[in-house]
């Protein structure tokens, strides 16, 4: 056995962050002082190790001198109260109206997870994998996002499985409320894939399917190429969750959880970019 030591690149008011957030929990559940395996600070580092790198809940365990079984409902415990640090739909479009953002922009993506074998029927009256995405091909689930002009993730939807297209996604848990802003004056941005989403989402305009040239005003040149030229910084929304909280990178837990390990992700990011509330 070989030990060594680590540093977690984490700022440590963000570790601090957490333990007041746990120590409420724990209050609000009426936990017996010194009854539980660790501190708050120290269930707060264990929580963050599994954010940031993905490491193994048993081996958490293990280093935190813990069971496997007790790591795994410590960090189910952090993950429940940073997602509901998370602002909800109405919150991010009042915040952004407030903030006089011009614009939204509407992204999805599919966070892989492990084979699930739930099955239902396609469209087509044939059974398939529930969780499968034939857009990412591979398993995962469907999560919505709306970003800032300049990329920074705003708000995330709960999960849907990934054999749901991004605009059922859509239109089940954002478009209706994006509606509203819209008719406020704050449009949204999003990709071909949300076509026919509706007033108010804007779109690239596909070539005509009876090989018509489109019009010089939606040529690529003008409205297509401007309209991806602002739409394209919100695949940075993303990145930020997906490239600085690695776990995002593959789910191990079950499928169902991925909307509020996500919704945990984004409060995170957003303290460390000084934009929590």
């Amino acid at each position: 056995m070989i030990t060594y030591r680590v540093t977690l690149d984490v700022p440590r008011e963000l570790v601090c962050h957490l333990s007041l957030l746990l120590a409420a929990e724990r209050r609000r559940l009426g936990t017996r002082s010194g009854s539980r395996a660790l501190t708050c600070f120290a269930q707060a580092v264990m929580g963050l190790r599994w954010f940031r790198d993905r490491t193994d809940r048993g081996a958490l365990g293990r280093d935190h001198g813990i069971s496997r079984a007790t790591a795994y409902r410590y960090i189910d415990e952090v993950i429940d109260v940073l997602a509901d640090q998370a602002p909800d739909l109405h919150q991010a479009l009042r915040r952004a109206v407030d903030e006089g953002l011009t614009h939204l922009i509407l992204d999805g993506t599919v966070i892989a997870t492990d084979r699930c074998a739930e099955k239902t029927i396609s469209v087509k009256g044939e059974p398939i994998d529930l969780w499968y995405s034939g857009k990412a091909r591979h398993h995962g689930g469907n999560i919505q996002a709306l970003s800032a002009p300049c990329g920074l993730p705003l708000w995330v939807s709960d999960v849907e499985p990934g054999s749901v297209h991004d605009l059922t996604a859509a239109r089940t848990h954002v478009l209706g409320a994006l509606y509203e802003a819209a008719a406020d004056g704050l449009p949204t941005l999003a990709d071909s894939g949300y076509d026919g989403a509706g007033i108010g989402i804007l779109t690239p305009v596909k070539q005509p399917s009876d090989g018509r040239p489109l019009d010089v005003d939606t040529r690529t040149r003008t409205r297509n190429a401007l309209l991806r030229a602002l739409r394209c910084l919100g695949e940075r929304g993303f990145a930020l969750l997906t490239q600085r909280w690695r776990t995002l990178q593959r789910i191990t837990a079950s499928p169902s959880r991925i909307g509020d390990i996500i919704k945990a992700a984004l409060a995170l990011t957003h303290f460390e970019h000084g934009y929590s509330t």
